[in-house]
C-alpha cells in the first residue's frame, strides 16, 4: 500500500506542475517534465546556462519513474521510487516549498447564458509524512482535506484533486466563498486528527524496539563488568544504543495549499 501511495502522490505533484503524463501503467508512469520542473529536479545547470546563452530551444527531459519494482521489465526502463530514494525526497522537499504559496482552482465551464455564477468552496489540503522509527523504520503518506466552511475532512484528498481539472488561476463564472475556518485553526484540527489516528496505532513495534535495546544495553554492562571507573567509550556506546532504538514519531508536512472547489466535488469523487 506504501508504494501505491507513493504513486499517487508522484502523479498529483507533477499534475499540479502542469507536467503532461504520457504513459502510464500499474505501477509505473512516464511524465514529460516542465522547463521550471526540469531545471528543479534533474539538476542540469550546465545545459541551461549554455542554452539561455546561445539561445536555443529548451528540451526539458521526459522521465520514466516506476513505483512497483515488479513492473521493471525490458519494455519499461526507468528510476525505481521508493522511500528512501533520493529522488523521493527532494521531490518532497520541492512540494514542501510550494505549500507556502499553492492555491488551485477547479476548473469549471458554465454556461455563459445563464448568467449565473457558480462558488467554489475553500478546502485545506495537506500532504503528511508519518516515520516511525526505531531500529527499523516505516513510512506512511496521508493526504488530509478540510473544508475551511462547515469543517468536513475527507482522506485520500489529493487522490480527490486528481479527479477534477484544476487551474492556477480563477476561472470566469466563478467566485470564491470566503473560509469560516482559518487555515492555522484547520491545521489544529488536522494535527489534532493525526494523534487520535497514533494513538490508535498499534505499539508492538515500539515495544520490541525497547526490549531489544534492554537487552543490548544488559550486554554492554556485562562487558564493562567490574571496572570502577567506567570509560568515556562505555557512555559513548551507550548513547549510541539509545538512538539506535529508542522509539520516534516524525510528523512532517510535505505539502500542501488552498484548493477551491465546486459544492459537488465530493459527489463526484466519491
Amino acid at each position: 500500500m506504501q508504494q501505491q501511495e507513493i504513486h499517487e502522490f508522484l502523479r498529483s505533484f507533477f499534475l499540479q506542475n502542469n507536467c503532461t503524463i504520457t504513459e502510464e501503467g500499474v505501477g509505473y508512469f512516464t511524465v514529460q517534465l516542465t522547463v521550471d520542473m526540469d531545471k528543479e529536479l534533474m539538476n542540469r545547470p550546465f545545459y541551461w546556462h549554455y542554452l539561455e546563452k546561445i539561445g536555443g530551444v529548451p528540451n526539458p527531459m521526459r522521465i520514466t519513474l516506476i513505483t512497483e519494482p515488479s513492473a521493471v521489465n525490458e519494455d519499461i526502463k526507468g528510476e525505481v521510487i521508493h522511500f528512501g530514494s533520493p529522488r523521493l525526497h527532494h521531490i518532497f522537499r520541492v512540494a514542501k516549498e510550494q505549500s507556502s504559496h499553492l492555491r488551485l482552482y477547479e476548473s469549471i465551464l458554465v454556461n455563459q447564458q445563464v448568467h449565473r455564477n457558480v462558488a467554489l468552496q475553500p478546502w485545506l489540503g495537506v500532504q503528511l509524512k508519518l516515520t516511525f522509527q526505531s531500529h527499523q523504520t516505516r513510512e506512511e503518506l496521508h493526504s488530509i482535506g478540510l473544508q475551511l466552511q462547515n469543517g468536513t475532512m475527507v482522506h485520500n484528498f489529493h487522490n480527490r484533486l486528481q479527479q477534477v481539472k484544476m487551474t492556477p488561476k480563477i476561472p470566469d463564472f466563478t467566485f470564491t466563498l470566503s473560509p469560516m475556518i482559518r487555515p492555522q485553526s484547520g491545521m489544529s484540527r488536522i494535527r489534532n486528527w493525526v494523534l487520535d489516528y497514533l494513538q490508535s496505532q498499534d505499539d508492538t513495534w515500539a515495544q520490541k524496539a525497547r526490549e531489544r535495546w534492554r537487552q543490548d544495553l544488559q550486554l554492554l554492562e556485562q562487558f564493562y563488568e567490574g571496572i570502577d571507573e567506567l570509560p568515556e567509550t562505555f557512555l559513548t556506546e551507550q548513547k549510541a544504543l539509545q538512538e539506535q532504538y529508542e522509539p520516534k514519531i516524525q510528523v512532517e508536512t510535505i505539502g500542501g495549499g488552498i484548493f477551491y472547489v465546486s459544492q459537488s466535488f465530493l459527489s463526484k469523487t466519491s
